[in-house]
């Protein structure tokens, strides 16, 4: 009998996608991994995940990395999953000073980097996660905050709408709950390991991945016949 083949999902994006903070469970993406990896047919998780990466980098990468993850001869992955943006919205030597990447660049280059992605496969896009601003500046140059991120999260938003490319929001949903601050690591700006078992649950269940990989959204059963 010829198993099924199963499908290839590719994770690129920065630190948060890497599992940086998470010395536990190795991050979100990679819970994702092994939770799918115990389901019947659950798809393969591929972690492309760099630490720093911001759009223009991650774009530079795209084709190369994503083309050669098809495991079988001919084969191309069948899901990209891009988590990125935070950052590119940080502000660099001082709280006002300038973006890594500026909004209208990132808008840009979110416009051309979605449908190019999309030729190949398609295209599913996270939010972006909180941090602590009284912990800032990051290493001593980069000053991230929540502002910044609400914007960068919204031209996320916006330009996923316009190509048609499947967004989930996070950042309004983990700052809603009153422990957000603990889900943060000492530097206030990766999560921790409670923070990306937040991120995990929310991917876990989120319908559009869920359809993508054919697999039940949690707490559903498949009724049993008498």
């Amino acid at each position: 009998m010829t198993l099924p083949i199963p499908k290839k999902l590719i994770a690129l994006g920065d630190s948060g996608v890497f599992g940086w903070g998470d010395p536990l469970e190795g991050g979100w993406c990679e819970r994702l991994r092994r939770h799918w990896m115990e389901l019947p047919g659950g798809p393969v998780v591929y972690n492309l995940g760099v630490r720093g990466d911001g759009l223009e980098r991650l774009s530079a990468r795209l084709p190369g990395e994503v083309g050669c993850r098809g495991e079988l001869r001919r084969q191309q992955p069948q899901g990209v999953l891009l988590g990125i943006g935070l950052n590119d919205s940080a502000r660099v030597g001082r709280r006002d000073g300038r973006h890594q990447l500026d909004p209208d660049g990132f808008l840009f280059g979110l416009e051309q980097l979605l449908p190019l992605a999309r030729q190949i496969a398609p295209v599913f896009v996270i939010g972006l996660s909180p941090v602590l601003e009284d912990a800032m500046p990051y290493a001593d140059v980069l000053w991230y905050s929540l502002s910044d991120i609400h914007r960068y999260e919204r031209l996320l938003e916006e330009a996923c709408l316009a190509a048609d490319v499947p967004f989930l929001p996070l950042l309004e949903r983990l700052m809603g709950d009153p422990r957000w601050p603990q889900w943060l690591s000492s530097d206030g700006l990766h999560l921790n390991s409670d923070g990306h078992r937040q991120v995990f649950e929310q991917l876990r269940s989120w319908p559009a991945l869920l359809q993508w990989a054919e697999l039940q959204p949690l707490g559903l059963t498949t009724p049993t016949l008498s």
